[in-house]
């Protein structure tokens, strides 16, 4: 799966710095990518197989990246379905070889990247379909042969690279491109060429630039005479080229630019027997010595040189008028030598060539001063002088006295400590001056007194400490002013005093720790673009002292305030960028921003883009209403600032949002309503965020296959699960999506059955439900209620339909609770011990409970009656549950066995227990009052048969 990829972009910011040699800016910094819809990149995914690349994309697809993967093979027609398919680049994988119609269907691919695999060869059709192939690259591969026929089918191809192979034979090589009619450029440097034979080798007319640099030729003989003869451009560097003769066969008079150096080889003795004409001939890297200047410029007598480029001559030292027999030369270069003075340079050339002279560079020698130039001959014309990367420690007054015209001097990345205060004089045409990366640690106003059209000037990463006042006093014309890198601590509204003109100032990488708007009160009117990157700014509360730093600046459209040292800006205070009307631009990354208020940017109406980023210190979420003001704002980056969730309040205004980084944050969730209300956005970042694959983000899957938006990386989001990973842009969504069909028919379904059952249950089995429920209730409550040691409160609850109390009053209660002794009993009687407030049912069961016996008095009234067969069946349940004698049965009268309950039945066949009957006789009474309390005090679960009599038990 291949990621959109931007197609061009845009800067709304100036650069950083006038200077990309000797400084660094943030790389995109400011930049919105403006999305190409036809172009895809799958960078570094790890795949093996073209087609895992490719299977999604669109056939309107123009462009594809598949570089640094590890593709070993493309099998015919892999993208066939990609006709319009312009540039393809397959660089840094495994290719070992591309199959016959492997780009079939491609016909309007300009330019391929092969470049950096493993290819050994290439065989006939592997490029067939390639008709408008303008452009092949093939270094860095394995080719060791090339097949006549490989690059017949490219008719239209004007750059082939065969740079960094094992190819050996150049009439092989000339062979395989003989037949392109349209071939301009060809590179075989890096191989194994040995020579340029046999005679018989041909190359195309059409091809202009050819170059064999970093071969083993050690000779250009062999070869037909016309094989080079309509070459432009001929590179043979880094050669062994020994043979200055093998020149004089071969046709060379075309040539206009031929490179030699490197080789072992005397360059005037090619002169002498070739047609080459010496104006051609790069004379770079090549062993001219002292003394070989003079005898160079005799040959190149004639009309005036437009550049003379002496690089890597081993020049050590040039004497006065070592140029004087040279043609005039436009601009001169002596860099990468051994010199170590040019004096004033105006007595170098003769009279006639001072006037010429536009140009000087003298970079990467060992220079060390630069000598007083205060009378001498001028060079009138001389306008732009270049002596970077040398030992210069001195630059001495009037050291440039014989260029009056100076318009661009470079001395930059030197060891300059000493700028004497008049070094300067006399340049009052100089517009750009570079002083950075030297030693320099005063700035004096007189120094810079001539320099009144200076509009550039570089003092970049020297030791400046202190600004003293006025010391730009006289450059009313200045733009560009960089002290960035330095040791200024303190700045004064006297430090930019006299520039009027000013419309850059980089302070970065300073230790400025306040700043205030009298500083920059001289500069208010012009200044654009102000750097204030990696200073010491801090600020200890949320209230300005005093009025903010930037309160003048109306013109200012480019703000850096990102990684204040050690620790980051950590608190803004409140309306700080208030006067900033104009800014477009604001950097606020790296910061560890622990406060920030929602009015900071209320004034900042014009503001494109705004950077946060890396500023997460316990920050999280933004405070609502930040961005309120920021109608017109087109690139967001929030990259790890410790957002937990995305708001209406923050970001709701953002109605031209284009570019939006949210990458490293802690979101689980995309609101849809932020979504919905970035109707511009082309451009999303949610890398490394631990998005969740829950249904509040559904909407969101659909979201992201939106094609008006580039979402980087789209298909490597995964959820934040403990499980297997998965993906984002595919979870599954059904679980999300109620059936509500189901769901009724799941909810109605058991409702209506319901209804249809508890109707015959209620005319069936109400008793018996009624039953079985007060047993799973005495069940429960008994089994909370049981201890190891049990107490209770009574000897014996007394069980007794109500047309048999006067029995129980009359004769059971005064028998049992008034004797004496061990021969008394607690009885429990409902309308005297139960509770009153509480149930039937818990009263019942509780009395139950805490009595050691239950007695139940039987009549055939007690038997019809509901309560009575109640409390029998529940201290039934006691005895099958504690295995004890709890239940005592007195027959008040006899009983036929028809007419006893079931219940009764059954207990007398499972169980032998106490039971007794009342006898009407008086003689009988009394034992029948020992037998019960002797029941009452046993605690067995089975009495002795020989305690009661056989009239006394029913059978």
């Amino acid at each position: 799966h291949c990621n959109p990829a931007p197609s061009s972009q845009s800067n709304p910011v100036q650069p950083s710095h006038p200077a990309p040699s000797t400084t660094q800016s943030r790389p995109g910094a400011g930049v919105l990518a403006a999305r190409d819809a036809g172009s895809f990149r799958c960078i570094q995914r790890f795949l093996r197989d073209i087609g895992s690349a490719v299977g999604d994309l669109p056939p309107a697809a123009t462009a594809l990246n598949v570089s640094h993967n590890a593709i070993r093979r493309l099998p015919p027609r892999a993208l066939a379905h990609l006709p319009r398919l312009r540039r393809l680049d397959l660089a840094f994988n495994q290719l070992q070889a591309v199959e016959r119609g492997a780009f079939a269907g491609l016909g309007a691919l300009a330019a391929l990247d092969l470049s950096h695999n493993r290819l050994a060869g290439l065989a006939a059709g592997a490029f067939q379909g390639l008709g408008n192939l303008s452009s092949l690259l093939l270094h860095h591969n394995l080719l060791r042969a090339l097949d006549a026929g490989a690059f017949l089918p490219l008719l239209g191809l004007r750059s082939l690279v065969l740079r960094d192979n094992r190819l050996r034979s150049f009439r092989e090589l000339a062979g395989s491109v003989r037949g392109l009619r349209r071939l301009r450029d060809l590179d075989a440097c890096g191989n194994g060429l040995t020579w340029l034979g046999p005679a018989g080798a041909r190359l195309p007319p059409s091809l202009l630039v050819l170059r064999l640099c970093n071969n083993s030729l050690a000779g250009v003989g062999g070869a037909s005479p016309d094989l080079l003869r309509h070459v432009r451009v001929l590179d043979l560097s880094y050669n062994n080229i020994s043979d200055a003769a093998s020149f004089a066969q071969l046709r060379l008079r075309n040539v206009s630019r031929l490179r030699l150096l490197g080789n072992p080889l005397d360059v005037f003795r090619v002169l002498n027997v070739s047609d080459v004409r010496p104006r051609s001939v790069d004379y770079s890297g090549l062993a001219l010595g002292t003394e070989g200047v003079s005898r160079l410029c005799r040959r190149l007598r004639g009309a005036g040189l437009r550049q003379l480029q002496l690089h890597r001559n081993g020049i050590r030292a040039l004497a006065e008028g070592a140029f004087a027999l040279c043609p005039p030369v436009g601009s001169l270069d002596l860099s990468w030598n051994e010199l170590r003075s040019v004096g004033c340079v105006a007595e170098l050339l003769s009279r006639g060539q001072r006037q010429g002279l536009r140009s000087l560079a003298v970079e990467h020698n060992l220079l060390k001063r630069l000598p007083t130039c205060e009378a001498g001959a001028l060079l009138p014309r001389l306008y732009n002088i270049s002596f970077r990367f040398n030992r210069i420690l001195v630059v001495s007054r009037r050291a440039f006295g014989y260029a009056p015209g100076l318009r661009v001097l470079h001395l930059n990345i030197n060891g300059i400590a000493d700028l004497q205060k008049d070094a300067l004089q006399g340049l009052r045409n100089l517009t750009e001056l570079r002083l950075d990366n030297n030693l320099l640690t005063d700035l004096y106003q007189a120094g810079f007194a001539d320099l009144g059209r200076l509009q550039t000037l570089n003092l970049r990463n020297n030791h400046v400490s202190v600004l003293f006042p006025d010391v730009f006093g006289n450059l009313s014309q200045l733009q560009t002013l960089d002290l960035g890198g330095n040791n200024i601590r303190h700045l004064t509204g006297a430090s930019f005093r006299g520039l009027r003109s000013l419309r850059k100032l980089y302070l970065d990488g300073n230790r400025l720790q306040e700043i205030s708007s009298d500083i920059f009160h001289p500069v208010q009117a012009t200044l654009e673009v102000l750097d204030l990157r990696g200073n010491r700014l801090q600020y200890i509360t949320k209230q300005q002292s005093q009025q903010p730093p930037f309160m003048y600046l109306h013109r200012l459209y480019d703000l850096k305030l990102q990684a204040q040292q050690p620790y980051g800006l950590k608190i803004i205070p409140h309306r700080f960028f208030q006067g900033l009307t104009a800014l477009r631009s604001l950097f606020l990354s790296q910061n560890k921003l622990l406060f920030i208020p929602s009015d900071v940017f209320d004034d900042l109406a014009q503001l494109r883009y705004l950077t946060l980023a890396d500023s997460s210190n316990g920050m999280q979420d933004l405070p609502p209403g930040i961005f309120k003001n920021l109608t017109r704002l087109e690139s967001l980056d929030l990259e790890n600032v410790g957002l937990h969730s995305l708001t209406l309040e923050v970001f709701g205004n953002l109605s031209r949002l284009q570019s939006l980084r949210l990458a490293k944050n802690e979101l689980q969730t995309v609101n849809q309503s932020v979504a919905q209300r970035l109707g511009a956005l082309r451009y999303l970042d949610l890398r490394k965020c631990p998005l969740s694959c829950t249904c509040e983000n559904t909407w969101f899957q659909t979201w992201l296959n939106n094609s008006r938006v580039q979402v980087v990386y789209l298909y490597n989001y995964t959820c934040d699960s403990r499980q297997q990973p998965a993906y984002v842009y595919s979870f599954d969504t059904h679980v999300c999506f109620l059936d509500v069909g189901l769901y009724l028919f799941s909810g109605t379904a058991p409702a209506l059955l319901l209804l249809m059952v508890l109707p015959l249950l209620y005319h069936r089995a109400y008793w018996r439900l009624k039953y079985h429920f007060y047993i799973l209730r005495c069940w429960v409550n008994e089994r909370w209620r049981r201890r190891e040691e049990e107490r209770y409160r009574y000897d014996s609850f007394i069980s007794y339909n109500s047309a048999d109390e006067g029995w129980v009053l009359r004769e059971l209660v005064p028998n049992l609770e008034r004797g004496s002794g061990r021969g008394s009993f607690r009885l429990c009687l409902h309308h005297r011990d139960f509770r009153p407030g509480r149930s039937i049912i818990d009263n019942i069961v509780d009395s139950i409970y805490n009595s050691r016996k239950t007695i139940c008095v039987i009549s055939r009234s007690y038997l019809q009656s509901e309560w009575c067969s109640l409390e029998i069946q529940l201290a039934s349940y006691r005895l099958f549950d504690e295995l004890k004698d709890v239940l005592v049965l007195v027959f008040l009268e006899a009983i036929p066995n028809a007419e006893l309950s079931a219940y009764h039945r059954m207990r007398k066949v499972m169980l032998k227990k106490t039971y007794l009957s009342w006898p009407p006789e008086p003689e009988a009474q009394r034992l029948f009052w020992t037998k019960l309390k002797k029941a009452l005090k046993s605690n067995y679960v089975e009495e002795e048969e020989g305690d009661f009599g056989e009239e006394d038990k029913l059978l």
